[in-house]
């Protein structure tokens, strides 16, 4: 049922907004269940610019699993959780870590997931429970998974504009897709391994007997081997619940029909959750410092989630600060530092990566999505890193590009004149590289790459030729890097929160809090304050948000996993 915000409560960026209360229809005393939906992409914190957050109005995961552990222990929550998925956008990774929070709620709690659309997602959101329901109506799309990549070097060559794209090494594809008009090997191999990953991982989440059944005459899940499911063509709910992939064919409201959003016990979550702040201020515990977004010199900056616009930016300036403010507060004992990047600027990843070895507390680090190439070199060097097993990592390596509009102008009549040294146009659009521009690139490059290199084996604990032989820009599962010590656990974020709190000695419900030195500066226009100027700004960033900078650890996550 809808709901409707309390006027009073609209800045509150994570409030129950999906949460209703219920009574249970298989109860014979019609306990008290609460109706939870989940739908959306789930970002890992919500923006703490205030002009983002109000366009941003889905929720948050930082936000859900808030919730989800005060619903555990919730005395007045008699019946159970009825989870209600339905449009998850969520990447496999955040999927992954929503189950294994519903699954850490199952504990203490019944929980029911109910399933209208059976996909590869859902199932992964479901992995951990024990009761999984779908109407006979639902939609079923179980086929693996399968990853697409548009390549416009041909479109761009037909109008004109050529690429110039130097790489190492040759599984950097971070900017193939412009100058290029089809996938090399290179990249069709790693795309194809992560895949088989993937489809590995899967099968282990969601094949897992040790998933409890609550009631007895619960099913046992998993009958049916996951590998089987993917060419069994599986079209309709009775074929699941025969393979043992649902445990039940129903609809919502054969679980727990809604009668009403209760105010009260919402409020209370939300007072449960200013209260978890004012601890958070007053006890030791533990910080999360986000890297989320392109990684770029200056300060983060967010934009609305348009498609003609870039996602949020990580700016060196504001992570290091926020660091530094981590290590200044006497009650932050530990750090925990979350990306989510393709990474971007090479110096800027070098200043984050440099600010993270140089901390005196621990940093465990935590891969969300993506976090390769800058997006790896910014957590080499932490005391533990945690992966989820679908995470994107690794791609070691360094590129440089830009577009060539050379015949451009020529079809349209413009004349680009040079007056002084030509090297001081390395970076113009209006000329290729020259015979000396490459050299003298390529030469930085190396540079960068050796730098790179040094940065991961020395907080890797490797060598500078195992280092080399699984960077080259390669992409790698989070499962894979860990077999290849990239990584030291699969997990999410609260395994990440919970090694900080072992290393810092705290206990196990010692409180976090996200840290950050905020996307704006006393007296410096901003999103916030200066809109014009930030538009404008956010315009130029889609077409390049790296600025001046050329030289980029960065992965381009424009491939698309189905």
């Amino acid at each position: 049922m809808t709901h409707r915000s309390l006027p009073n409560l609209r800045s509150l960026p994570d409030l129950p907004k999906f949460l209703h209360l219920a009574t249970g229809h298989d109860d014979v005393d019609a306990a008290t269940w609460v109706i939870l939906d989940l739908h959306g992409s789930y970002p890992a914190h919500h923006p703490r610019e205030p002009l983002q957050a109000l366009v941003q109005r889905g929720e948050s995961f930082e936000g859900l699993t808030a919730r989800l552990e005060q619903l555990a222990g919730a005395d007045w929550l008699t019946g159970g959780v009825l989870v209600r998925v339905g449009g998850l956008t969520a990447g496999l990774a955040t999927s992954h870590a929503i189950g294994r929070a519903l699954g850490r709620l199952a504990k203490h709690k019944r929980v029911v997931v109910h399933l209208p659309q059976v996909t590869m997602r859902s199932l992964l959101v479901a992995a951990e429970v024990g009761e999984v329901v779908a109407p006979e109506s639902a939609e079923v799309m179980l086929p693996g998974f399968a990853a697409e990549q548009v390549f416009y070097g041909a479109f761009l060559s037909r109008r004109g504009i050529a690429f110039e794209n130097l790489r190492i090494k040759e599984y950097k594809s971070a900017l193939t897709r412009f100058s290029e008009d089809h996938m090399d090997d290179y990249q069709r191999e790693q795309l194809t391994a992560y895949l088989d990953s993937a489809e590995r991982s899967w099968r282990e989440s969601v094949r897992d007997d040790d998933v409890p059944a609550v009631h007895d005459d619960v099913a046992a899940r998993g009958a049916g081997e996951p590998p089987d499911w993917f060419d069994a063509g599986f079209t309709n709910a009775g074929q699941l619940l025969e393979a043992g992939i649902i445990t039940r064919i129903a609809y919502d409201d054969e679980i727990a029909l809604p009668v009403d959003q209760h105010w009260t016990r919402t409020l209370e979550i939300v007072r449960t959750q200013f209260a978890e702040k004012r601890r958070a201020k007053k006890e030791d515990g533990i910080a999360v410092v986000p890297v989320i977004g392109a990684i770029v010199s200056g300060r983060s900056r967010g934009t609305p989630p348009l498609p003609f616009l870039p996602g949020p930016i990580a700016g060196a300036d504001t992570v290091v600060a926020a660091l530094r403010k981590a290590e200044r507060d006497e009650r932050t004992k530990a750090i925990v530092l979350f990306v989510d990047s393709g990474g971007g600027s090479a110096l800027a990843s070098d200043v984050i990566g440099r600010a993270v070895a140089r901390c005196t507390k621990p940093v465990v680090a935590v891969m969300g999505e993506v976090a390769a190439s800058g997006g790896y070199y910014v957590l080499a060097q932490a005391d533990h890193v945690v992966a989820s097993p679908f995470t994107l990592t690794g791609s070691i390596g360094v590129v440089v590009g830009k577009p060539v509009l050379t015949e451009f102008n020529e079809r349209h009549g413009l004349n680009p004149e040079v007056v002084g040294r030509e090297e001081a146009l390395f970076a113009s659009a209006n000329r290729p590289f020259s015979d000396a521009d490459r050299a003298w690139a390529e030469r930085m490059m190396h540079e960068v790459y050796e730098r790179f290199v040094s940065r991961v084996a020395e907080g890797r604990g490797l060598t500078r030729e195992t280092v080399d032989e699984i960077g080259r820009g390669r992409i790698w599962s989070g499962a894979d890097a860990l077999e290849r010590g990239l990584v030291d656990e699969l997990g999410d974020l609260h395994t990440g929160i919970a090694e900080a709190r072992r290393l810092a000695g705290l206990p196990d419900d010692a409180p976090v809090h996200t840290l950050s030195a905020g996307f704006t500066l006393p007296g410096v226009p901003s999103f916030g304050k200066d809109p014009g100027v930030a538009v404008a700004a956010a315009t130029l960033a889609a077409v390049w948000p790296f600025g001046e900078e050329r030289v980029l650890t960065w992965f381009d996550t424009a491939v698309t996993i189905r």
